[in-house]
């Protein structure tokens, strides 16, 4: 049995918007994400743990607001004080961090089932998110990240790429059609590739 994707039954493939005589590098890119871990890690605040002696993959907890470490891999985002979200590609990662953060120190749930994540990539994808979102995305940096809100829907933001504006939506799954359309209309100004 497969398991249903949050966007599976609204995402389209193919060309849409203002499409007509551009060049398909020059549109913007919209997919589902599939077949991730996401992990809420929390520290308990009677932890004595240093979170310099830890990493997951390989990777340090970043320790400053709204910053990401990440890999080929694997992505943590801070989220809160002493609060990650770890993204991840590896199909052990669960096991990876359930041997480094102790239950007697960490509080670690996998969330993967309830969320939806949409990658949205292209020189305008700024622009985009520009309509919905409050955030400064001229500002906006590689591995860096934010929760905010998209038309009303709460989300985190994770810049994956800076220079071709590669931006992961991470939101509840239960809005997950709601926040695909309106990012798909946001995006049809530019034109856009679903893949």
């Amino acid at each position: 049995m497969t398991a249903v994707t949050p966007l599976q039954s609204v995402h389209k493939k193919g060309l849409f918007g203002e499409h007509y005589k551009k060049k398909e590098s020059d549109l913007l890119n919209i997919t589902e994400v599939t077949d991730l871990t996401i992990v809420q890690i929390a520290q308990y605040k009677n932890s004595k743990i240093n979170l310099n002696n830890l990493n997951i993959d390989g990777l340090k907890f970043p320790l400053q607001s709204s910053t990401v470490s990440s890999n080929q891999g694997t992505r943590i985002l801070w989220s809160g004080p002493n609060t990650w979200l770890v993204v991840s590609k590896k199909e052990n990662i669960v096991k990876i961090i359930s041997e480094n953060c102790s239950d007697e120190n960490f509080a670690v749930t996998d969330i993967s089932h309830s969320r939806v994540i949409i990658k949205i990539k292209g020189l305008k994808a700024n622009e985009v998110l520009k309509k919905g979102c409050p955030i400064n995305f001229n500002e906006f940096k590689k591995n860096k990240c934010v929760g905010s809100v998209f038309n009303g829907i709460n989300i985190v933001v994770d810049c994956v790429d800076e220079k071709i504006q590669t931006f992961d939506i991470l939101a509840l799954r239960s809005f997950g059609e709601s926040l695909y359309h309106h990012i798909t209309d946001a995006a049809l100004e530019f034109g856009y590739n679903g893949i």
